[in-house]
């Protein structure tokens, strides 16, 4: 099932709220957090001529609401905090399925006062990258696979997190990896949030059970990136709503649980030619093509320095640790989960590269304007990768930075990340992650008091 497509102007949106007698709108932006701002409107009041503004820096602020007081920020963010226009995607509008009353959501893009997009709001910075590839004649397709852990609820943040108990009334309390029953434990939950899902005409495959306890993963659909990421956006919301309607909190954590396996969004991804629609990653006698390996070339040159848009916080680099189906560096190979670049095994028609790096925690948008950014690069710069990957990738050195600081600092070196992604989303992101890196290092852990309070 795919998005509306239907749905394209904004005489078709009021058509569809319309035959839906909706009653209320819910304007959407996706921050840097992915989390959604905006406003809630009556229908009445949703008009085109009408629009909406909310202040540009809503888009540019970190997990905790916080914003800098001073600094490179403000040279993209006007200090007297001007506002943005909202104008509605109609491609975008879905049924708010757990609304009392019919509701309906639609992801908003950001403007400025003189028409253009805000180059730092996250689905600018896609919207950024597909139009580079439209420009060179290619268009990319993705194919997300999401990971998320079902817990206990939670209202303490000095509590230890547990699985929830299932219908048999019991917690998980060993590995379940693809256990059928282990699923069927949740069976009311995921058959609303199906249920959602279909309401919703979101693009959802195939639900498995992850390797952590209480861990899921959802795939979805290939397609275009910048569609499938307003639908992990749409579908995050989906999962936390469905979950606390079941007593339980769905959590894309990258590292909700110590011990247990972190959560990632793998992406696999190919280029089409547009005029042909044929994989450029094939040449015509099936074997992988130079593009195909340019384009593991640029992953393998970037990811590295691009990784805290797809690692954005401190707990993000608690996942990349050996031997916890997780990578450690950028090596690639065939059918290898060690590496993190793979290529799965496929058809030439469908030779694809997955992208096992990003955490689960990344903004969809940001995390796919990432990794095509490195592969445009790549196929631009005619990058050749490494030798591939035989054995086992955790038996290699680290290649990617330990923590968000020097993430961050990595970033901040390599300026053809700037050129592609903007600087303006360059600055913007880095000072909110460094000024949530402050905040974090204000906190004393468990560990210190445990270990340093009567040994230093």
């Amino acid at each position: 099932m795919t998005a509306p497509k239907t749905v394209i102007t904004f005489n078709d949106l009021e058509n569809w709220l319309n035959e839906r007698r909706v009653t209320e709108v819910e304007c959407l932006v996706p921050d840097l957090t992915g989390v959604a701002r905006g406003k809630i409107l009556p229908r009445g009041k949703f008009t085109e001529d009408r629009g909406m503004r909310l202040p540009q820096a809503i888009v540019g602020m970190g997990v905790t609401g916080e914003f800098p007081e001073s600094g490179p920020y403000y040279d993209v963010v006007d200090p007297t905090d001007k506002d943005m226009q909202l104008r509605p995607d109609p491609s975008t509008v879905r049924i708010v399925p757990w609304a009392t009353d019919p509701t309906a959501q639609v992801i908003h893009d950001c403007f400025d006062h003189e028409g253009k997009l805000v180059p730092f709001a996250p689905r600018s910075v896609l919207r950024r990258i597909c139009d580079l590839y439209a420009a060179e004649g290619w268009e990319p397709v993705v194919a997300p696979e999401l990971e998320f852990y079902l817990t206990a609820r939670n209202t303490d943040p000095n509590t230890l997190l547990k699985p929830p108990i299932g219908r048999s009334g019991r917690a998980e309390t060993s590995r379940q990896a693809y256990s059928i029953d282990a699923v069927n434990e949740f069976d009311p939950l995921f058959e609303e949030i199906y249920d959602y899902c279909d309401k919703m005409e979101l693009n959802v495959d195939t639900l498995i059970h992850e390797v952590g306890a209480g861990q899921m993963e959802i795939n979805f659909f290939h397609a275009h990136p910048l569609g499938l990421a307003d639908e992990v956006f749409f579908f995050k919301r989906t999962v936390r709503e469905a979950a606390l309607r079941h007593d339980m909190y769905a959590t894309f954590m990258a590292k909700p649980i110590a011990g247990e396996p972190g959560s990632a969004m793998h992406v696999h991804q190919s280029i089409l030619d547009k005029a042909t629609g044929q994989n450029i990653f094939s040449n015509e006698d099936g074997t992988a093509s130079d593009a195909f390996h340019h384009y593991i070339g640029g992953l393998q040159r970037y990811i590295p320095a691009a990784m805290v848009l797809v690692a954005p916080y401190v707990n993000s680099y608690r996942r990349l640790s050996r031997h916890t189906a997780a990578p450690i560096n950028i090596e690639w190979g065939h059918d290898n989960r060690t590496v993190g670049i793979r290529s799965p095994i496929s058809s030439p028609a469908a030779r694809r590269v997955e992208n096992r790096v990003i955490g689960a925690d990344a903004n969809p948008y940001v995390a796919m304007a990432m990794t095509l950014a490195c592969g445009y690069l790549g196929m631009k710069n005619k990058i050749k990768p490494k030798p591939e990957m035989k054995g086992d990738a955790y038996l290699a050195p680290y290649s990617l930075p330990r923590s968000l600081g020097e993430a961050l600092d990595w970033l901040r070196r390599e300026p053809d990340l700037h050129e592609v992604l903007g600087k303006e989303f360059i600055t913007i992101y880095t000072e909110i992650k460094e000024l949530e890196f402050d905040e974090f290092m204000k906190v004393i852990s468990p560990w210190e008091r445990e270990h340093l309070l009567l040994h230093v």
